[in-house]
């Protein structure tokens, strides 16, 4: 069957078309996304304000469009943290299904890691062992931990490129306190979290996810997207951090044109930099390995399972 995930994050809403059946792996066939970076539009007290529900319907709207050209059978819509933490939710929840019908399923952190972890769990197989996840997304970090398919330990942290960007670092380029600040800000919070996995053991395999640790490996020299999903793509830390202070040092615009940077996400870079830079450090990892799946694979195979044999 042809599946649509609708993925409402904090920096884009990404249609992600497969085609799918129980037993084989689900085959892209179209991708559709739009910014919208709710996590930067939260007013003072939390909400998202009316212009941002208002280009949120709208985006829900263009992805529904596409989804019926692309013949979808069934869609999958969720939201992450962006929703999820917004003080007027349940509004916003309600306003986007009395305009579109589109009911969203707002995932909580744990679950965003679970699935995530679920998805970096069949791309390695078992030979991997146990394994370490990393995602960063707009609005948070995921850590999961495990060696079967549902993880030991799973955490979400607020500590998004998206939401860190906007809250610590209003310079373009940022004061160098402001940096120091958020660097002591992420290492604090990450290192509350640490003995939650580290009880487990040494992880055999560490994996990360997302937009920015793909953008980190491929500034770090890691192999461009046109060359395809099964190129090994790495990310180390010694690399990472020879980059942070480039990077803090250069202005959005600036970032525009290093390899594999969108003009999207130039301006979280750092923010993301910081934070995988300190994940690594914390939790004692040289080396990472870059997974093309992720939590909409993951939404994808857990549907897949509930069907069973067809």
């Amino acid at each position: 069957m042809r599946l649509g995930v609708l993925d409402v994050g904090s920096n884009t809403v990404h249609l992600l078309v497969v085609d799918a059946h129980p037993g084989a792996r689900p085959l892209p066939a179209h991708s559709h996304k739009a910014e919208l970076r709710l996590a930067e539009l939260l007013d003072g007290d939390g909400a998202i304000g009316p212009d941002g529900v208002d280009r949120l319907i709208a985006v829900v709207h263009d992805a529904l469009q596409a989804a019926e050209d692309k013949g979808v059978e069934e869609l999958l819509p969720f939201a992450t943290s962006a929703v999820r933490e917004a003080s007027n939710a349940d509004d916003v929840l309600t306003r986007v299904q009395t305009e579109t019908g589109v009911r969203l399923q707002v995932l909580t952190g744990a679950e965003e890691a679970r699935l995530t972890f679920l998805a970096t769990r069949r791309w390695f197989g078992w030979s991997a062992g146990k394994l370490l996840v990393l995602d960063i997304g707009g609005g948070s970090l995921e850590i999961a931990y495990g060696i079967d398919e549902e993880p030991d330990a799973a955490a979400s942290l607020p500590l998004g490129a998206g939401r860190l960007t906007s809250a610590w670092l209003p310079g373009d380029p940022p004061a160098s306190d402001d940096v120091r600040a958020l660097r002591r800000h992420v290492r604090a919070e990450i290192a509350r979290t640490v003995g939650e996995f580290s009880r487990f053991g040494a992880p055999d395999h560490v994996v990360a996810t997302s937009k920015t640790f793909r953008q980190l490996a491929r500034i770090g020299g890691a192999a461009r997207s046109a060359e395809g999903l099964y190129v090994q793509r790495e990310l180390k830390r010694q690399s990472l951090e020879a980059w942070v202070p480039r990077l803090a040092g250069m202005t959005a615009e600036e970032r525009q044109e290093l390899p594999g940077v969108s003009d999207g996400r130039a301006g979280q870079l750092l923010a993301g930099a910081l934070v995988a830079e300190a994940a690594m450090d914390l939790f004692g990892v040289e080396t990472l390995e870059i997974c093309p799946w992720a939590l909409r694979e993951g939404i994808i195979l857990r549907r897949l399972d509930h069907m069973g044999p067809v």
